[in-house]
């Protein structure tokens, strides 16, 4: 599986799964997604909850594991499949989900783990009431492609003529439910328009759109962004730049440091870092420090994070900058560390021999040097034009301008590297863990 690539792809391609009237399934990046889960399933599935991901890349990663035979894996795999397949059937719309489901269907696609899938989000999602309101035809369609459509009907006709527990019912669908109490109400709510279960229609439009699981956390961002609302770390290093009371910032920000690398596991390779701390990366007037703090701030967590980090300063030290841009020069002096992987860290202003870190960087490979570089640019918000500012274009780049930033930068810095895959695998099982208890968290709420 190329991580890289895929986790680039996960993040940037936002287009619809497509289910036309008497047509197949259009899913335009199959052929990856297939390839990518032969080659690591468990990976694979791991990678849907990234942060950043798109939505419907996520829905296709449940698609995609929901599809696919689990002949041939371990018991683990099988595992961390069930638990993504579940945790994205709570954090995706359910109208994703919904469309994955029918397009099981019309792909045909039906092993144990499909039916269990789609059952519990059919019969126990948290808002299965008004889904079922809502969207009763299409519900129904993913009840009777999970069971068999003449097993589906046999059990509904069986609770609406009042079984609830038979060996019947226990053998063909209850086994397949956490909340078999709860299935006998929607299943016949599912057949009969009039049987209501305390959902209606209006609730229903809102929730399809609505997911009650956050796999991301939402965030807001300020109506007006200066150099000290960019998080913790940043605004305590701009105060200190600005002479601000040295102990007590010094104090909390180590505190604030502390914290937001204790989100990460440990990266047990080296990180050669090419900071550039010229004057640009300084700026003025409002600006003045925002740039040069975050990168800095990203510096300081990546101390912690790493077992050993290179860092080479270009243009200046970091706490009076005033030299000219060389990065060039710096990437060479990086990869003289031997690291697993290079990051450039800069505005992407060069200003000494302009087009010559692009240069570099073309050489790499014929001089035998095969070593990753990244660049990730420093920016004041997501919105700076980085036109001019893209020093070596066939670089990966990433750009980053919070705090908040770093729960996607490092997991795409390190998955460039060999050095990184068990890295990132930890950070996503970590993940996926908090995620497992929100979800326990969110359904023992709703059962109680």
């Amino acid at each position: 599986m190329d991580t890289p690539t895929l986790l680039a792809h996960l993040h940037h391609h936002d287009t619809a799964l497509t289910l036309p009237r008497g047509a197949h399934l259009r899913w335009d990046d199959a052929d990856l997604h297939r390839a990518a889960h032969t080659g690591d399933p468990e990976g694979y599935a791991l990678l849907g909850l990234a942060p950043g991901v798109r939505p419907w890349q996520r829905a296709r990663v449940l698609l995609q594991i929901l599809a696919a035979s689990q002949a041939g894996l371990d018991d683990g795999a099988r595992a961390v499949q069930a638990r993504v397949a579940r945790v994205l059937t709570l954090g995706l719309p359910p109208a994703h989900v919904i469309t994955v489901l029918l397009a099981l269907r019309r792909l045909r696609a039906n092993h144990k783990h499909t039916t269990r899938a789609a059952l519990r989000f059919v019969l126990e999602h948290p808002a299965a009431d008004a889904l079922i309101a809502a969207r009763r035809p299409a519900l129904r369609d993913c009840f009777e492609h999970a069971l068999g459509t003449a097993t589906a009907r046999g059990c509904a006709g069986r609770i609406a003529g009042g079984d609830t527990a038979s060996e019947y019912l226990q053998r063909r669908l209850l086994r397949f439910l956490t909340d078999p109490a709860a299935a006998h109400d929607r299943v016949r709510a599912l057949y009969d328009p009039g049987h209501t279960t305390g959902g209606n229609a209006a609730d229903g439009t809102a929730a399809v759109d609505r997911p009650v699981l956050p796999v991301d956390v939402v965030r807001r961002r300020p109506a007006t962004i200066t150099a000290t609302n960019r998080g913790d770390i940043a605004a305590t290093l701009v105060h200190l730049y600005r002479g601000g009371p040295a102990e007590d910032l010094h104090t909390a920000l180590g505190r604030y440091v502390g914290a937001a690398a204790a989100a990460f596991p440990r990266f047990t390779g080296t990180l050669a870092l090419v900071l550039d701390t010229s004057a640009s990366m300084r700026g003025y007037g409002d600006r003045e420090w925002a740039v040069l703090s975050q990168a800095a701030a990203l510096r300081m967590v990546l101390a912690q994070v790493c077992a050993r980090l290179e860092v080479i300063e270009t243009g200046g030290d970091e706490s009076a900058p005033r030299g000219a841009t060389d990065l060039a020069t710096g990437v060479l002096d990086a990869l003289g560390t031997e690291p697993d992987l290079v990051a450039v860290v800069s505005d992407g202003y060069e200003n000494v021999f302009p087009g010559d870190l692009a240069r570099v960087i073309t050489s790499l490979p014929h001089a035998g040097v095969t070593t990753p570089v990244v660049f990730c640019h420093s920016q004041f918000t997501d919105s700076d034009d980085l036109t001019l500012r893209r020093p070596a274009p066939s670089l990966p780049q990433r750009g980053f301008w919070h705090q908040d930033d770093f729960a996607e930068l490092l997991p795409w810095m390190f998955g460039h590297c060999d050095a990184g895959a068990p890295w990132l695998r930890a950070a996503l099982h970590d993940r996926l863990d908090a995620l497992d208890r929100q979800a326990d968290t969110l359904t023992a709420r709703i059962a109680a």
